[in-house]
Order: structure tokens, then C-alpha cells, then sequence
């Protein structure tokens, strides 16, 4: 289990929501995990022209700390890198659903799914 330090929690969670995403694409090449909030159903959001969004993160302890509020009865669960790419993404584009990656209380990347896909690609190509 590959968990994080206060310090590295610290530091990263106050850095642009852009510099989240970068962390975001390495660290779930690198772990092949990535973390949703789940309570009979993952947690889910809308921006401002109704579009729903569904926010991901790259560790446990990022999902955990996003964790209240309305989602304060979530729990953090992973879902394999694999399973994220081959079966979550694509049901995305179907269901028009957005990613929100990494959220952090105050903003998110919300970036089309194709790019995603792609940056997940190119990082994994590094393997």
C-alpha cells in the first residue's frame, strides 16, 4: 500500500488544479489505481451548465479528504487502472459524463475523456 506522506499530502492538494492533473496521470500509471467516492452509488457532481461529473483521484487519502459535506457518509473505493480505461471512460462518453480529476474542496481538471485517454496512454507507454 502505497500511501503518502503528510508532507507530500500537504504540499500537493494547495498546488493548480493542471499541476493535480499531471500528478494525477503519473501516479495512477504508476499505482494503476484510481480512487472514487462511493456510497450506494460514486459520488457525483454538475458544473454550471448541468453537465454531470464524476470526480476521480490519484491516492486514498485525496478521496478520503474530499470526503464531506454532502459526501461525508462516502467512502473512498479504487478502481483498477484497467478497468478505468477499458470500461469506466468509454461509459462515460455514452452516458455524457464528465471526469472531474482531482478536486481538491475547491476546484478540479475537468478535461474531455480523449485526452485523458491519451495522456493515461502516453504515461503508461514509459512501463
Amino acid at each position: 500500500m502505497n500511501s503518502i506522506t503528510s508532507k507530500e499530502f500537504e504540499a500537493v492538494i494547495k498546488l493548480p488544479a493542471n499541476i493535480r492533473y499531471e500528478y494525477f496521470i503519473k501516479k495512477v500509471a504508476d499505482s494503476e489505481e484510481i480512487w472514487g467516492l462511493y456510497d450506494d452509488g460514486w459520488a457525483m457532481t454538475a458544473d454550471d451548465s448541468g453537465i454531470l461529473l464524476i470526480p476521480f483521484w490519484p491516492k486514498k487519502e485525496f478521496a478520503q479528504y474530499c470526503a464531506y459535506e454532502e459526501w461525508s457518509n462516502y467512502k473512498a473505493q479504487s478502481i483498477s487502472l484497467d478497468e478505468f480505461i477499458s470500461d469506466w471512460l468509454p461509459n462515460m462518453v455514452k452516458d455524457q459524463y464528465k471526469p472531474s480529476i482531482f478536486w481538491n474542496r475547491d476546484d478540479s481538471a475537468v478535461l474531455e475523456i480523449q485526452v485523458i485517454l491519451n495522456d493515461l496512454e502516453q504515461e503508461l507507454e514509459k512501463y
